[in-house]
């Protein structure tokens, strides 16, 4: 950590060159002896990735960020002030503490935070920015944090941790077993320490393979920004064996969208042809796998099992896109290239053999305009094109 980068010449100089070409800017080199072009660059590109996702750390003064990599990483604020809103009590410990964004909101929630990072650096970065946001109840730990637990005879009501999706080769892997650190095989001193543990797993890992991995799984939330799939996150608390809730909610600039159910708890669809209106769910839902109970919740059909597609005669509020079906065609290029002439669509693929890309390559159709194509699978196992207008 470069403590020249803090000084006031230099804080103006990024805070003037945000919107500076950053290849052109590195050519003209640094115009200080104490900070090089790669570190003013490194700074910029940074705190150009957190004027949205991190809006508090971008307003602040005297921020000092890390690599971009770690931003990226990192929790976005509206998905930390997510997770804190589930936590309470008295003192909590985020083992893999990171750039402190979670620990930060989390402190708003306990009387105390540890901050375990086992990169000094970051350790030390995040050290400045807390005393930067005047945060003064989080204290960081430069060490591991299954190592700090093992030497510290502290009980904690939480413990949360973000385990690493990388293994030694920084490849990215797909099970909790292989993240690091490994939770799986740590649990039983988790528990010893807490009884209520949070962890944030990537969106690529799968549900199911996680429950499995795990024990006293008490709840699991899907959390999507802009209906994208930012975090999955996994609520244990000690000797918890009932049902597992799965709660997904969409953030999105319009209206929040949530959607609730139980694993266990046995649900049915129900199935019908193509009606007057079709429903797509957002990406948390279909990240959830919750297919019977959008139909059995909301009463409205699927259009085929595999397909994730519901449709009614009647128009309700839905937790994703509702569009009105203008017409139902079988799957034939000449037909569709007559029913759009302005060759102009916006296509999805629900159960189909073809993706969008092969699509467009054999209709020439080209993305955008009013008009939304669904190709998809209907009950009786034939490829149908359904061409619709977003309500």
């Amino acid at each position: 950590m470069n403590s020249n980068i803090l000084t006031k010449e230099v804080q103006h100089f990024i805070n003037t060159n945000l919107k500076t070409d950053i290849t052109k800017l590195i050519l003209k080199g640094s115009p200080f002896s104490l900070v090089s072009i790669q570190e003013l660059a490194e700074q910029i590109v940074a705190k150009n990735k957190c004027k949205t996702k991190l809006p508090t750390w971008f307003s602040a003064k005297k921020i000092y960020y890390p690599n971009k990599l770690n931003i990226e990483q990192t929790s976005s604020e509206i998905t930390a002030k997510y997770k804190a809103n589930l936590i309470s009590g008295k003192n909590l410990i985020d083992i893999t503490g990171g750039f402190g964004v979670d620990a930060s909101c989390f402190s708003k929630k306990v009387n105390s935070v540890i901050h375990c990072e086992i990169n000094e650096e970051l350790s030390s970065i995040t050290s400045h920015n807390l005393k930067q946001l005047n945060i003064e109840n989080i204290k960081t730990v430069n060490a591991d944090g299954i190592a700090y637990l093992q030497i510290n005879s502290t009980k904690y009501d939480w413990i949360y941790a973000d385990p690493s999706r990388r293994n030694d080769l920084k490849e990215k892997v797909f099970l909790l077993k292989d993240c690091s650190p490994n939770i799986p095989d740590n649990l039983k001193l988790l528990f010893d320490k807490s009884n209520a543990i949070l962890l944030k797993i990537s969106p690529i890992l799968d549900i199911t393979s996680a429950i499995n991995e795990l024990i006293f799984v008490k709840e699991i939330h899907v959390i999507a920004v802009d209906n994208e799939v930012k975090e999955l996150l996994f609520l244990l608390k000690n000797n918890y064996t009932q049902t597992i809730d799965i709660k997904t909610v969409n953030f999105n600039k319009i209206n929040n969208e949530y959607f609730n159910f139980s694993v266990d708890k046995e649900s049915f669809a129900t199935f019908s042809e193509p009606k007057k209106y079709l429903y797509e769910p957002n990406v948390a839902i279909l990240k959830s796998g919750g297919f019977t109970q959008v139909s059995e919740h909301f009463k409205i059909d699927k259009l085929h099992t595999h397909s994730h597609l519901y449709t009614s005669n009647n128009l309700i509020e839905f937790p994703g896109r509702r569009f009105k079906i203008k017409q139902l065609i079988s799957y034939d290029k000449k037909q569709l290239k007559k029913l759009i002439p302005s060759k102009k669509a916006n296509i999805t693929t629900r159960n189909f053999p073809e993706t969008v890309a092969q699509i467009r390559q054999k209709t020439k159709f080209k993305e955008g305009g009013n008009q939304y194509l669904f190709f998809t699978t209907n009950l009786n196992n034939k490829h149908i094109v359904l061409i619709c207008e977003k309500v």
